[in-house]
């Protein structure tokens, strides 16, 4: 079927498919075209330089292969975050504490971004939502407190949640303390690409849908693009893609470790017993793996992504092992029923940190973004479109995040093994932490036998005023060892 005709075909049978935004369908490429800049990639990042571009008065043309924000970009969780997907003190461990700084500064800039085109485009369909908890399934405070106290450092807001506070709004038993990201938010991906898609339109820019790059030519002053049709030329060329570039330029395809990720949605769930069980409306990780990753959605539905795997298969096959997640967190939801079941492939690279900058004179390369939030395509697209129009050198801050082969065949099975192991080693580490918590509640809970029968299996008398006092002493120990109870919020 054409997928122009049934966006399931572009979008996969996703409920983001569903809730889809009206749109008409660009038309392909048909005619030979010269512009300033020409982008390859229609996703989040190719979108923003698109229009970027555009805003700045240059020409430029958007190629996408297929439908806009068909691949990763229309099929993510929706995660809007500060930040990458390195980790901090990685980060500045390799370029130093200033340079990290300035990284995620730039990284809130494209967050802000995000948050700037929906509050002028509109909120109606992308339906963002404020807030992102990163909680932990093991009972470590001191190395959460080491975290939040290096994000607040490098300029992002975080609070530190303790598990009473992340159980009164998560009622799991799993979870212990959480990182809260204040500024970080969720949105609908795919509404906000095709609103984002409107805008550069309305600046200027030129978007072709169904137009495959065949190959480029990227010598000499003007760059040559060829499509099924016709030819594209352009001073600047900007390859926004993903582990699609493999048939355009496969050596810059081979730096990504193509990681797809399962997503359902479940049935809608009455309200009360949902909210009671996730009170809160942010988005939920557990996890540094693509594992339990979730929101609510659509106000009684419940978005769980995770199950990562480096070769694609049928998002079907995981349904049962995504609902089962989702009963182990939180078995009072029961088994849920699921109404969508899609995948998306992210491009990962093996430093875990995005690709931005020139490959050669006019040739630009905005790609990597998997594992990290949204925010970093809107970073992307503005940090190309100024280098090119203004001759602004930002991109140099990635520089030392150079383009690093990541293994081929090789690499995609370490990968998946990574995983494997991770979760495993994540499981047992988990499994401690619940048993020294039961150990901890039995030995702070009082003893079963009463102080009269205590006093007759001694041979001693309690006095009654003794046996009061003792009933007391151990109402406070029985209260606390409860987590406290608080209304829900966004």
């Amino acid at each position: 079927m054409n997928e122009h005709a049934d966006p399931a075909a572009a979008y996969g049978r996703s409920w983001y498919a569903a809730t889809m935004l009206p749109v008409e369908p660009r038309p392909p490429l048909a005619v030979d075209l010269d512009v300033d800049v020409a982008v390859i990639g229609g996703g989040l990042a190719g979108l923003t330089a698109a229009r970027e571009v555009a805003r700045r008065g240059w020409s430029v043309a958007l190629l996408e292969a297929g439908r806009l924000a068909g691949s990763a970009s229309g099929r993510n969780t929706g995660f809007v975050l500060p930040g990458f997907a390195a980790d901090a003190d990685k980060i500045v461990a390799r370029v130093g504490f200033e340079h990290a700084k300035d990284l995620w500064a730039l990284s809130q800039a494209g967050l802000d971004y995000v948050r700037d085109t929906i509050a002028a485009e509109g909120a109606d369909g992308i339906d963002p939502e404020a807030g992102w908890l990163y909680v932990s399934k093991v009972d470590d405070s001191d190395e959460l407190f080491r975290t939040i106290g290096l994000l607040g450092d490098l300029g992002c807001e975080v609070e530190g949640w303790p598990t009473e506070r992340v159980r009164a709004f998560l009622r799991s038993e799993r979870y212990f303390g959480a990182i809260h990201f204040l500024r970080a938010f969720t949105i609908h991906p795919l509404n906000y690409a095709l609103k984002l898609a409107a805008a550069a339109e309305r600046d200027g820019a030129r978007i072709f849908e169904t137009t495959p790059a065949l190959s480029i030519d990227p010598t000499g002053v003007r760059k040559r693009v060829t499509t099924p049709a016709a030819r594209l030329r352009a001073a600047h060329v900007v390859l926004a893609g993903n582990v699609e570039l493999k048939g355009l330029l496969p050596r810059v395809a081979a730096t990504l470790v193509p990681i797809t990720t399962y997503v359902i949605v479940t049935a809608p769930i009455e309200r009360d017993r949902l909210t009671a069980a996730v009170g809160y409306r942010g988005a939920v990780s557990d996890t540094d793996l693509a594992d339990n990753h979730y929101r609510i959605v659509g106000g009684d539905r419940l978005m769980w992504s995770g199950r990562a795997t480096v070769w694609p298969r049928n998002p079907r096959r995981y349904r049962a092992a995504l609902t089962s997640d989702i009963a182990k967190t939180y078995p009072q939801l029961g088994r849920v029923a699921v109404d969508y079941a899609w995948n998306g492939t992210l491009g990962n690279t093996v430093h875990r940190m995005p690709q931005i900058g020139e490959l050669g004179p006019g040739v630009w390369l905005a790609s990597g973004f998997g594992g990290h939030g949204l925010d970093t395509t809107a970073m992307a697209g503005n940090i190309v479109a100024r280098a090119i129009v203004e001759g602004d050198e930002t991109w140099r801050k990635f520089t030392p995040f150079e383009l690093v082969w990541a293994g081929g065949v090789f690499g995609r099975t370490a990968a998946q093994l990574r995983v494997w192991i991770k979760r495993l080693t994540d499981g047992a580490a988990e499994r401690r932490a619940q048993a020294r918590a039961v150990a901890q509640r039995s030995a702070s809970e009082p003893p079963t036998q009463s102080p009269a029968a205590d006093a007759a299996a001694s041979g001693s008398i309690v006095p009654p005023d003794a046996r009061v006092d003792e009933a007391e002493h151990a109402a406070p120990r029985q209260q606390d060892s409860e987590p406290s109870h608080q209304g829900a919020g966004d």
